[in-house]
């Protein structure tokens, strides 16, 4: 297979595999393709430590380098992941925060690699482009939650 143009790459202290592998079990369309190994030494790692993961995150191609340290996530990243129903936003976020994870608001939960993940059910999404008072209110109901509750937004969308 080709290598895309255009690949994400998320920095790593160590755990880029580790990662890669949740991602693949926890997603659909998501798998690891490529495990290389450093042909020698480098500043946070050793000849044949895990360098580079080669993985997709629902078909996304994506990168995951271990360069140690230096560098943390931060939420100016964040992959956004659209539901259809509160059952599937439910079963992303625990698997998220039920394994290491941290919860935060409006949606935004992070993984223990300290990647940012926003779970968000189509039906916010749909409201907040409909504009108006229904954008409104259902902007006004987010702000409240942490994990997207579908039932209050649709709520809110109603009025």
């Amino acid at each position: 297979m080709p290598t895309p143009k255009n690949t994400i790459c998320l920095w790593y202290d160590k755990d880029a595999e580790a990662a890669a592998r949740f991602y693949a079990d926890t997603f659909p369309d998501s798998e690891v393709t490529a495990v290389h190994h450093a042909p020698g030494d480098y500043p946070s790692g050793h000849q044949g430590d895990v360098l580079t993961v080669e993985f997709t995150v629902f078909g996304l191609p994506c990168l995951g380098l271990n360069g140690g340290p230096h560098f943390q996530q931060t939420e100016a990243f964040s992959f956004q992941i659209a539901t259809d129903d509160q059952e599937e936003t439910d079963r992303y976020w625990n698997a998220i925060v039920g394994n290491g994870g941290q919860e935060s608001a409006c949606g935004w939960c992070k993984d223990k690699w300290g990647v940012s993940w926003q779970i968000t059910p189509r039906t916010l999404t749909e409201a907040l482009t409909a504009g108006g008072a229904e954008a409104q209110r259902a902007f006004a109901a987010m702000m409240e939650m942490q994990k997207i509750d579908v039932a209050q937004i649709d709520a809110a969308r109603r009025g």
